[in-house]
């Protein structure tokens, strides 16, 4: 399976040219075991060179591995990049678009991964035990009545009539 995605400028036609395959999963490398690749990342762009620039459209989408942020359950997820735009410089003859690529699926990874958004959903239940709003509302803690609270101006208002009695 493919590594690169070069493209020769030199050859390239005028009015564009359609590149679909996949891309080997490997390009996907992160420091975390949380995150890899399931799978080859799949494109069908449309690249357009326009004087020193290079024009890429296309639908991109690769499986993830994600570890879920709730149960800590590997699920995968397809991220896809449908419709994506990216404008490249052109400055050699050849350019190879796999780290643009690449980058418009990093880009849209779920900040907090969970199972239950993944390709098959899993239902996403945490331990009922380890939430304090899920415990019981019976408990020996009293809250103070607004008038009973204490006020936290009161200390810097007898810090500040410390300083005057000091002053005087």
């Amino acid at each position: 399976m493919k590594k690169h995605l070069t493209i020769d400028l030199n050859t390239l036609p005028e009015e564009g040219k359609t590149f679909s395959g996949e891309l080997d999963g490997s390009i996907f490398s992160f420091p975390e075991e949380t995150i890899q690749a399931a799978g080859p990342m799949l494109y069908d762009v449309y690249v357009q060179k326009f004087d020193n620039e290079v024009l890429v459209r296309g639908n991109l989408s690769a499986p993830i591995e994600f570890t879920c942020v709730r149960t800590l359950i590997p699920f995968i997820q397809t991220i896809r990049a449908d419709d994506c735009s990216l404008c490249l410089e052109a400055t050699q003859s050849q350019i190879d678009l796999v780290d643009a690529l690449r980058q418009e699926i990093v880009i849209l990874f779920p900040d907090y991964p969970r199972c239950d958004e993944g390709d098959e959903e899993i239902e996403c239940n945490l331990d009922s035990r380890y939430l304090a709003v899920d415990k019981p509302p019976i408990d020996d803690v009293k809250t103070p009545s607004r008038d009973e609270a204490p006020n936290p101006w009161d200390a810097l208002d007898a810090i500040q009539n410390d300083s005057t009695d000091d002053a005087q």
